[in-house]
C-alpha cells in the first residue's frame, strides 16, 4: 500500500536503540570508563533518524499536499512503472488531503496493466476515500469490503501491522461518515493515523463526526482545533465549516 512507504524505516531507530544499548550495556560491565563515549556514539546515531521522522509526521500534519508532493519527488520519479505508480501516488497524496478533483485527474492518468492490477490495495484505499468524500456511501462500503478481503502481502510483522490497522480505521473512516459508526471505531481510526500520518486528517474528521452524532462536542471540537486552514480544493474545507457549525457556541 503507498501509505506504507510513508513508514519506511520507522522500525529503523528502534533496532539502532536496542542493538546499541545492548552493546552499551555489555562494555559498561567490563569497563564503566567507555560509558559516556558509547552513549554519545549512540545518540549521535537515532537522535537524527527520529528528528527526521518528527519532521515528517508534522510535515503530513500540515495539510499542505504540495509540500508532502514536493517531499515525494525522488521517490515519484525513481518508482518502479512509473506510468501506473507514479500517478497512484500522487492520487494517494491528494485523496488524503480531501483534493478530490486532483486524485480523480492524476488516477485518469495511470495506465492500467499489470502494475494497475498488482496496485489494487492502493487503488482501493484512494477510491473509497475520494468515494466518500463525494457523497458515494454504497461505492466506499463496498471497496471497504473488498480491501479488508485481500490476502495480506507478503512481508514483514511490521509492514502486516500496518496494513492491517490502515483497512481497519478505512473502513471506520467510510462508517464514520455514514453516521453508523460500530464500536471500535474510534480506536481503529486512532491506529490508523498513528501508523500512516498521511491519513491523520481523514481518521480525525471521522472521529469528530462520531463524537458530534455521540454528544460530545468538547472532544470533536478538540480533535479539529488544530486543523490547518483548508483550500478551496479540498473538501476538508466544507466538512470543517459543517462540523464547527454542528458545536454548541463557547
Amino acid at each position: 500500500m503507498g501509505m506504507s512507504v510513508v513508514r519506511r524505516g520507522a522500525v529503523l531507530p528502534l533496532l539502532i536503540s536496542v542493538v546499541c544499548g545492548a552493546l552499551l550495556a555489555r562494555m559498561a560491565f567490563r569497563d564503566g570508563r567507555v560509558l559516556l563515549p558509547m552513549a554519545v556514539v549512540m545518540a549521535a546515531a537515532v537522535v537524527p533518524m527520529l528528528l527526521a521522522r518528527r519532521r515528517m509526521r508534522l510535515m503530513f500534519l500540515s495539510g499542505d499536499v504540495n509540500r508532502v508532493l514536493g517531499a515525494w519527488r525522488r521517490s515519484i520519479e525513481q518508482v518502479m512503472y512509473p506510468e501506473t505508480m507514479a500517478p497512484l501516488m500522487v492520487a494517494t497524496a491528494y485523496a488524503s488531503y480531501g483534493w478530490t478533483e486532483a486524485a480523480r485527474t492524476a488516477l485518469g492518468r495511470a495506465k492500467k496493466g499489470a502494475a494497475w492490477d498488482a496496485a489494487i490495495e492502493q487503488r482501493l484505499f484512494v477510491e473509497a476515500l475520494l468515494d466518500t468524500f463525494e457523497g458515494d456511501a454504497g461505492a466506499a462500503l463496498a471497496k471497504t469490503e473488498v480491501l479488508t478481503a485481500l490476502p495480506m502481502p507478503r512481508a514483514g510483522f511490521f509492514a502486516r501491522r500496518r496494513v492491517a490497522k490502515v483497512r481497519t480505521g478505512l473502513a471506520a473512516m467510510v462508517r464514520a461518515f455514514q453516521h453508523i459508526a460500530r464500536q471500535g471505531d474510534l480506536a481503529a481510526l486512532r491506529e490508523a493515523a498513528d501508523v500512516s500520518p498521511l491519513v491523520h486528517w481523514p481518521m480525525t474528521y471521522a472521529a469528530a463526526i462520531i463524537a458530534v452524532d455521540e454528544g460530545r462536542a468538547r472532544d470533536a471540537e478538540s480533535l479539529v482545533d488544530a486543523a490547518p486552514e483548508w483550500p478551496n480544493e479540498s473538501v476538508f474545507r466544507s466538512f470543517d465549516g459543517e462540523l464547527r457549525a454542528r458545536l454548541p457556541a463557547s
